[in-house]
């Protein structure tokens, strides 16, 4: 991990601490209607590197579809982390970490579904449904 820094970060009410490792602080959006829902919003998360990001205090999470969980703070509900099931990966929510970790934006997804009354600057990769849903779901049988 040359070049790796250390981030860490905190829920509203600080009971739940995360920490992780990243290179070059990248910002990830998703539009999806459960990200929305989630957050009143998109969801940002900052990419970290593989196996690093560690969580501890009241944290849960919700398995929200066949791909995913949403992890939240039992005791202020602050969103923690967007989650892949089948691999364990955590990416946690951008606003945990002052300045969102110094982050970049530099992809949304599910950019087609993102509202009329918002939108993000930049010229950052934008995916649409069918190609978030290409590196996401879990292939049908």
């Amino acid at each position: 991990m040359s070049g790796a820094t250390r981030i860490d970060g905190r829920c509203l009410c600080g009971a739940v601490t995360v920490s992780a490792m990243v290179e070059t602080p990248a910002l990830r959006a998703c539009h999806c209607d459960m990200c929305r829902r989630h957050t009143s919003g998109m969801f940002i998360s900052v990419a970290t590197l593989p196996g690093s990001v560690e969580v501890s205090g009241p944290a849960t999470s919700f398995r929200s579809s066949a791909w995913a969980e949403r992890g939240f703070c039992q005791t202020c509900g602050s969103t923690l982390w967007y989650g892949t099931v089948t691999d364990g990966v955590r990416h946690p929510a951008a606003g945990l970490f002052d300045s969102a970790a110094g982050g970049e934006m530099k992809v949304e997804f599910y950019a087609d579904m993102c509202p009329h009354g918002y939108g993000l600057a930049g010229g950052h990769r934008k995916l649409t449904t069918e190609e978030t849903e290409a590196l996401f779901a879990p292939d049908e049988e």
